[in-house]
C-alpha cells in the first residue's frame, strides 16, 4: 500500500526579482514499511520536500502538486493548520544538529512528557498517571538504546552529545507512534561510530515496527547501506529512481554515476575523479538539462529538458543515459514507456 504518493510536485518561493522554482515536478512513491532514500548535494530540494510534507514551509514558499496524498488523504485539499495538525499526528520529523531543536532551560525528562499523548489511560486510577507517564518516558528511551534513563531524564541537553539528542529526538519522534518518520541528514555532525548507531536505530525501527523512513542525505554510499529504494536529486529535480542497489550497480543519469564512482573508488587513488563544476544557482538555471554544462556525456539534444522515462521499475531524465541498452533507449524514447 502507498503510504505517501506524491506527483509532480513543484515547491516555488516568491522574491521582489520573481518567482524562484527551487523544486520542480518531483514525484515520490513510499509504501508502508519501506525504507526510501533522497540523495542529493546541498541545494538540490531534498530538504524542502521534506519539509512540504509536513508542511513546515512558510507562507513565502508556494507548494503544488498533481497529486498529494498521505494514507488516503489529500494534503492539498487542507488548509495549513489542518495539514500540519493531521502530519503531526501521522508523521515526525528529524533534522541535523538536534541540539538546537531542544529547549536549552527545559530538562529532557520534561521535554519527552510534552511529546507524549495527552490522552490518559481511562482504567488507570488518577494518582497512577504521572507515573504510568514517566515510564512510558523511560521505556521510549530504552527503545532508542538509552539505558541510563534516570541521568538522561534529568539532564539539560547541552550536558548531552549530539548523538545523545539525536536519540532522544527519535524518542520524541516516535512517543505518537508515527507511520513515517522524515530524517534529514540526522548524523551529519556526528562522528562514524555514532553515525552508524543512528542508522541501525533506524532500520531496527523500520524492520520491528514496520515504520516507513525518508531518509535525506548527501550521500549515495550512506543511501546504499540502509535503503530499499533511493531518489537522486539534482537541482529542484528527480534525475533519477529505483531500487538502491540498481541505482548504484547500475545508475543511469551520469550525476548518478559520478556518485557511484565515488563509492567504488580506489581508496589507494590520491585524487577524486569527480564531475567537473558546481551546481548552478536556482536564479542562473542552463538552458535544457540542468547537468549540461557539467555532463562529461552532454549533446546537441541537451539543449532541450529531458523528460522522466520510465523502464521497468527504474526511472531517469537524461538524453544519454549509461548502461542502456540500444533498444531499451529506443523504446524509452519513442513513448512506449509510461
Amino acid at each position: 500500500m502507498n503510504l505517501l504518493d506524491i506527483r509532480n510536485l513543484t515547491i516555488e518561493l516568491e522574491t521582489p526579482q520573481g518567482i524562484i522554482t527551487a523544486v520542480e515536478r518531483f514525484s515520490l512513491v513510499v509504501q508502508d514499511g519501506e525504507f526510501r532514500g533522497i540523495v542529493g548535494e546541498s541545494g538540490s530540494g531534498k530538504s524542502l520536500v521534506g519539509r512540504a510534507i509536513m508542511g513546515l514551509l512558510s507562507n513565502k514558499w508556494r507548494v503544488r502538486a498533481d497529486r498529494f496524498f498521505f494514507a488516503g488523504e489529500d494534503l492539498q485539499q487542507m488548509d495549513v493548520d489542518e495539514h500540519r495538525r493531521f502530519m503531526g499526528r501521522e508523521a515526525a520529523m528529524i533534522f541535523q544538529q538536534p541540539s538546537s531543536y531542544l529547549d536549552p532551560i527545559a530538562k529532557i525528562g520534561e521535554q519527552i512528557l510534552e511529546a507524549l499523548p495527552q490522552t490518559p489511560r481511562l482504567n488507570l486510577a488518577f494518582w497512577r498517571r504521572n507515573s504510568d507517564r514517566l515510564e512510558k518516558v523511560s521505556a521510549l528511551l530504552h527503545k532508542v538504546g538509552i539505558r541510563d534513563h534516570k541521568r538522561i531524564m534529568a539532564s539539560y541537553p547541552h550536558e548531552l552529545s549530539e548523538g545523545l539528542c539525536q536519540k532522544i529526538m527519535i524518542a520524541m519522534a516516535i512517543a505518537n507512534e508515527p507511520r513515517l518518520l522524515i530524517a534529514d541528514e540526522p548524523t551529519s555532525t556526528m562522528e562514524a561510530t555514532t553515525k552508524i548507531q543512528i542508522y541501525k536505530l533506524m532500520a531496527k525501527m523500520n524492520q520491528l515496527r514496520k515504520l516507513s523512513v525518508v531518509h535525506i542525505c548527501n550521500e549515495l554510499e550512506t543511501a546504499a547501506n540502509w535503503t530499499d529504494r533511493v531518489t537522486i536529486m539534482y537541482c529542484g529535480q528527480s534525475v533519477e529512481a529505483g531500487p538502491t542497489q540498481q541505482v548504484v550497480e547500475q545508475p543511469l543519469h551520469p550525476y548518478t554515476h559520478a556518485l557511484a564512482t565515488l563509492i567504488k573508488r580506489d581508496p589507494e587513488r590520491q585524487m577524486l575523479n569527480v564531475m567537473p563544476g558546481t551546481m548552478p544557482t536556482l536564479q542562473h538555471l542552463p538552458t535544457g538539462c540542468r547537468l549540461g554544462p557539467r555532463c562529461p556525456r552532454a549533446h546537441k539534444d541537451c539543449i532541450e529538458m529531458p523528460r522522466s522515462r520510465y523502464l521497468r521499475n527504474r526511472s531517469y531524465r537524461c538524453h544519454a543515459p549509461f548502461n542502456l541498452e540500444e533498444k531499451h533507449a529506443n523504446a524509452a524514447a519513442s513513448g512506449q514507456t509510461h
